[in-house]
């Protein structure tokens, strides 16, 4: 009885299937972040707790919660199109500081879902913004920082702004101008946090 059917079944399914999309198309590439001052390879440490930092992990306002790279225009956000970052741009941007911090200080900077070490000195904070400023031929990156340090109940805090030019609106000079900005700002916080 069913084999009757799935012939009409198919016949039916065949003009939706042109009707059916999934989604955009995926971008040719993901775009992602690194780090100009960068551990050299082999390099061996022998530390203790006290002689690391931790770079936890850190927050996002909801549009910049997603894998687009986002353009703001006055109060408006918007994404360049069939552009998308390999990861969430706060993630990213911590591994950009966790290796500047490492590079520049010489300090451990373990990864932060290593909880079996438990540094020292503690740095947190969050990504204000991470973006093109449409029509200004710039993009910014604000960064709020705060350090806690062991043995001390104060509390360090701290804003970090970058701007970087960017040649046009192409994917491409936008994510390079984008990691300008934050190896400028990452440079800037391995400067505080060895303070």
């Amino acid at each position: 009885m069913m084999r009757k059917f799935l012939p009409l079944a198919l016949a039916l399914a065949l003009p939706l299937s042109g009707c059916i999309s999934f989604g955009e198309d995926p971008p040719a590439k993901l775009m992602s972040l690194s780090s100009d001052a960068r551990v050299p390879a082999n390099t061996a440490k022998t530390v203790t707790d006290k002689e690391t930092i931790s770079v936890g992990l850190i927050t996002a306002p909801t549009p910049l919660r997603n894998q687009r790279v986002a353009v703001r225009s006055n109060d408006a956000f918007a994404y360049l199109p069939k552009t998308a970052w390999a990861d969430e741009p706060a993630r990213l941007f911590r591994n950009v500081l966790a290796e500047t911090i490492e590079a520049k200080t010489g300090r451990f900077v373990p990864d932060s879902r290593n909880i079996s070490i438990t540094p020292a000195t503690r740095l947190g904070g969050s990504l204000v913004a991470f973006q093109l400023l449409g029509g200004q031929g710039k993009v910014l990156a604000i960064y709020d920082a705060t350090v806690a340090r062991e043995g001390s109940d104060q509390i360090r805090t701290r804003r970090f702004e970058a701007t970087a030019p960017v040649a046009s609106e192409d994917a491409a000079d936008v994510v390079a101008a984008l990691n300008r900005a934050s190896n400028a700002i990452a440079s800037d916080v391995a400067d505080w946090v060895a303070q």
